[in-house]
């Protein structure tokens, strides 16, 4: 029996949507040559991770055996799956390899960081293969909401595995490849080890639709509006930014972009010739001169992001444009969850200025990017494996996806972050289990999500905060009295005086009545110091607040 395995280890992606990162070896158990498949960031929001700026994974067991990594293959280019690259490339420091469009975007970000673009290697699709160790890995087209998405064959010598990456099976996606049955069929006919499956939309029990769905619907929505028509989607969705852009050239009026990602994505995708036939666009600035009723805005901001163009336009103005009473914005996307509240109050301002807003709610003006349940086992039914893997989304979307391949006859297993898992036998085995975490971007450094730094910042915006400050003499006496700032807190508490004025009190009567051995300790002093000033919020206003001391010494 051979001690080499094929081992399959996701490290963000698997138990969570967003933050993809998966990791494939071969070899004998702990010598494995390694490739990572995509390295994305998830967003982060106001109540569990304050000021963060993304939400990377935390990469540590594979940057210790970085000497062990061939490359880094990214699968396309949403920021869930390509976002983590530049910040992290540094600890790595392996060629990344990516189809056309995303090398264009991993480039832009490489050089954003101050890497070497020319790291970004483009490899062309399916039949072309790269082979890195023991490993021969080929990007196969698949329709998404992006273009150039790929699928990934990725041979060792225990068998194919096809990592899906994220996919839909659209015939007619207007940017970008179609889903080619016979093509995942000519791929699949040598047996399949494993599959490994994107799981995000395996509650939804119809077959996904075309992106080609939706054009009559939004040219009729844009037709029938009398003034000025604003639409947001993903910038990354091109074939939907086309669509949009095209229905508003059937209904006779000029199409802006507003948002920088917007622009940006649209001279990717015309760089790298995956977008064609897109119509002339005006910049603002010419807009002016146009009626408002001809003009039709396709702004960034689908999810509520504060800075972006929709949130603009919802505060009043963005490059000189303007919504107003009796205009229509189109919600042309999903709102991903935990992005509702900032959705909401954009459609609250839109609606305060006499806006109609439309959304995706009746289904006429999005579509989802993702395969469907029926996809799901059309895509088994495709491919035969021996094993099933479920990735890309919560676990209960893994659990489902897990039962589908059960019912089918398929050996499938439930593999979350950190799950190191055996592919090399006829069924899955777990083979390790590894610590995972997150890494933020904060500001302009990182952090690991223990350090403790988010947590305090969440203690302090919840509680409060206190400076305490003392000053001590040579023979180790108060002089004067303490004094507190106070941040975030009530300034009157049950006592009607100043909450200050209290607080001082309290910690002037102790600092009195200390005795000469607590005055000598810095720690004790300032342990006790913390206890009282807390003592004294929590009776005077019922918080406890986060309290520094600083205690200086007259020498």
């Amino acid at each position: 029996m051979s001690s080499e395995r094929l081992i399959y280890l996701p490290l963000g992606g698997a138990g969570e949507i967003g933050m993809n990162a998966y990791v494939y070896g071969y070899g004998a158990p702990g010598k494995e040559r390694l490739i990572l498949v995509d390295l994305g960031v998830a967003f982060p929001d106001m109540d569990t991770t304050p000021g963060v700026d993304l939400i990377m994974p935390d990469i540590s067991w594979l940057a210790e055996r970085a000497d062990q990594l061939e490359g880094i293959f990214i699968t396309h280019a949403h920021e869930d799956h390509i976002g983590a690259v530049a910040h992290l490339y540094s600890r790595l420091n392996v060629p990344v390899y990516a189809r056309a469009f995303t090398a264009n975007i991993a480039r832009r970000k490489m050089e954003e960081q101050g890497h070497d673009p020319d790291a970004v290697v483009t490899i062309s699709p399916w039949p072309e293969v790269t082979k890195l160790g023991p490993f021969t890995i080929g990007a196969v087209p698949i329709s998404h909401s992006i273009p150039e998405s790929g699928g990934l064959v990725i041979d060792s010598p225990a068998g194919r595995v096809i990592h899906t990456g994220d996919f839909k099976l659209d015939a007619n996606p207007i940017v970008g490849e179609a889903f080619d049955p016979d093509l995942w069929a000519e791929i699949s006919k040598g047996g399949v080890q494993a599959l490994v499956c994107d799981s995000t939309n395996v509650f939804s029990p119809h077959a996904g639709r075309s992106e080609s769905d939706l054009g009559d619907n939004i040219t009729k929505l844009i037709s029938e509006a009398s003034g000025m028509v604003a639409a947001t989607t993903f910038a990354s969705n091109v074939a939907r930014v086309k669509t949009l852009a095209q229905a508003g050239e059937r209904a006779g009026r000029s199409i802006v972009l507003l948002g920088r990602a917007m622009r940006r994505m649209i001279e990717a995708s015309i760089e790298t010739g995956v977008l064609s036939d897109f119509p002339k666009v005006v910049q603002p600035e010419e807009a002016a001169d146009i009626p408002r009723e001809n003009l039709m805005l396709i702004t960034t901001g689908s999810q509520g992001e504060r800075r972006a163009a929709s949130a603009q336009l919802a505060r009043g103005k963005y490059r000189g444009m303007e919504l107003k009473e009796g205009d229509l914005f189109l919600f042309s996307s999903k709102t991903i969850p935990g992005n509702e509240k900032g959705v909401i109050w954009i459609i609250n301002q839109f609606s305060e200025k006499g806006v109609d807003v439309v959304d995706d709610s009746s289904g006429l003006y999005h579509v989802s990017g993702h395969a469907n349940r029926p996809d799901l086992e059309q895509m088994h039914d495709i491919v035969k494996p021996k094993i099933l893997i479920p990735m890309h989304g919560e676990h209960r979307h893994l659990r489902q996806h897990a039962r589908l391949g059960e019912d089918k006859g398929i050996a499938s297993a439930i593999a979350v972050n950190g799950m190191m898992m055996d592919l090399t036998g006829d069924t899955p085995k777990v083979a390790d289990y590894i610590d995972t975490g997150r890494t933020y971007l904060d500001g302009s450094v990182k952090i690991g999500a223990m350090d403790g730094i988010v947590r305090d910042r969440i203690r302090m915006a919840l509680n409060g905060h206190v400076v305490v400050t003392a000053i001590l003499d040579e023979e180790d006496e108060p002089l004067g009295e303490p004094w507190v700032d106070l941040k975030g807190l009530a300034e009157t508490g049950q006592s009607n005086a100043a909450l200050a004025e209290v607080m001082e009190e309290d910690l002037n009567q102790f600092l009195m009545r200390a005795g000469k051995k607590t005055l000598k300790d810095d720690d004790k002093l300032e342990q006790e110091l913390k206890r009282i000033a807390r003592q004294t919020a929590q009776s005077e206003i019922g918080k406890k607040p986060e309290v520094t001391v600083v205690v200086s010494r007259m020498r």
